[in-house]
């Protein structure tokens, strides 16, 4: 929180900034201004929402200073961005961006807010560096909803490949150290998006759905049908990196699309991935600016999924989707807190891993190093909170509302 306190106009927005954080952090069932402001002792979650809503302080910023402290501890010249969206499921409609949109997070059209993430991963690690919400064509034409949204003037629809550039963007601006980007079908399929990459001189590794093309002689021919035919002995035996239960073990083929590309810079491949039980094939588009060994394409398209694991740890640990919030500003205050706080968990996690490590007990797990971090250093020095005023807060606010609601049943009533 120091690192960020000089994008705070007020000493008091700072610190209630920080118990935000620490809130956003605690074993709270549900994570919504309600419940962060009882955890850390306020007398009513007005406080919380105001920060979240009218308080003056630079989320871009605190953004900015989250993406510097990850790069301090997990920073590689040969790190990978990944790219990926993630949807928030909402039952109505005055949330900002919501519509019924396809999420992969609950594998149909749903109701819900889509938003488009990036995460540094090397090494020693990997965390969640930015975010932009995506805001549905039809939202971006209708200025009576706009308006209500507080969405910016200025804010035109942009597309999910069109967001993951300008993180990229900003992050190649502000110097990180990188060599590659990775993405899942949604990246691989926006040739603009492979060009940008190209022309910033960083390697990819983007997934391509399986009726993808590419020139064979004078003509077109899918990708799938190309793998069909390939020979046993091209492919390979390799590891995408370990997992939960050992190392990630899939054949792999690559194909040389150079001369299809002849007279650009650069070396291109179609990379195929083969499932050793079920035989299902995958497939990623490639590029380097150098040649480089099939074994390091493997190792790109294998990081891929620290994307998943993220949103997985930031949404159970930090509360990343449990936001109540309808207008544009706050989703982002929202959302630039909670990377904060599964930041400081990853790079923690990172640090102590890189320390030490002990005999017959596995590394400790970012969830591991938030519950201790609760239990030996949050909870010892956290002030009593005052459960009975909370309670009566609670009640006479339900009281307020439900009468609202008579009354407004009442008005619609026959005389």
């Amino acid at each position: 929180m120091d690192q960020v306190a000089g994008r705070f106009c007020r000493v008091e927005s700072r610190r209630r900034a920080a118990r935000f954080v620490t809130g956003l952090l605690a074993e709270l069932p549900d994570k919504n201004c309600w419940t962060i402001a009882e955890h850390v002792g306020d007398a009513s979650p007005a406080g919380m929402q105001h920060l979240l809503s009218r308080a003056v302080w630079d989320a871009d910023g605190v953004r900015d200073d989250v993406r510097d402290h990850v790069l301090e501890a997990l920073a590689d010249p040969g790190a990978i961005l990944v790219v990926d969206e993630t949807g928030d499921l909402k039952k109505g409609t005055e949330s900002v961006g919501v519509q019924r949109q396809y999420t992969g997070t609950a594998g149909r059209i749903e109701n819900c807010q889509m938003s488009v993430f990036l995460v540094y991963a090397s090494d020693a690690g990997h965390a969640l560096i930015d975010r932009e919400l995506y805001l549905p064509a039809s939202w971006a034409a209708d200025p009576a909803r706009r308006a209500g949204a507080g969405v910016p003037e200025d804010t035109a629809f942009a597309t999910k490949s069109v967001l993951a550039r300008e993180m990229i963007t900003r992050a190649i601006d502000a110097g990180t150290p990188t060599r590659w980007a990775t993405g899942d079908e949604a990246y691989g399929k926006d040739g603009q998006l492979r060009a940008f990459l190209e022309q910033q001189g960083l390697g990819y590794v983007l997934a391509v759905a399986c009726d993808h093309q590419i020139t064979a002689g004078r003509v077109k021919i899918r990708i799938d049908q190309i793998a069909a035919n390939l020979p046993d002995a091209v492919w390979q035996r390799l590891s995408a990196g370990p997992g939960a239960k050992g190392h990630r073990y899939y054949d792999w083929a690559w194909i040389d699309l150079n001369t299809e590309h002849h007279d650009q810079p650069g070396h291109r491949w179609m990379l195929i991935r083969r499932n050793r039980r079920t035989r299902e094939l995958a497939f990623y588009r490639c590029y380097a600016p150098t040649r480089v060994r099939l074994g390091e394409l493997v190792r790109v398209a294998g990081r891929r999924w620290s994307i998943e694991e993220s949103f997985q740890t930031a949404k159970g640990q930090v509360g990343l989707d449990q936001h109540q919030v309808r207008t544009w500003i706050s989703w982002y205050r929202w959302t630039t807190l909670a990377v904060l706080a599964h930041a400081f968990l990853a790079v923690s996690t990172a640090l102590t891993r890189a320390a030490a490590t002990v005999e017959g007990l596995i590394p400790l797990t970012l969830n591991e190093i938030r519950r201790l971090y609760i239990r030996l250093v949050v909870e010892p020095a956290r002030a009593a909170v005052d459960t009975e005023a909370w309670s009566r807060w609670r009640r006479e606010h339900q009281y307020r509302a439900q009468q609202a609601h008579y009354q407004r049943k009442s008005d619609h009533e026959p005389a």
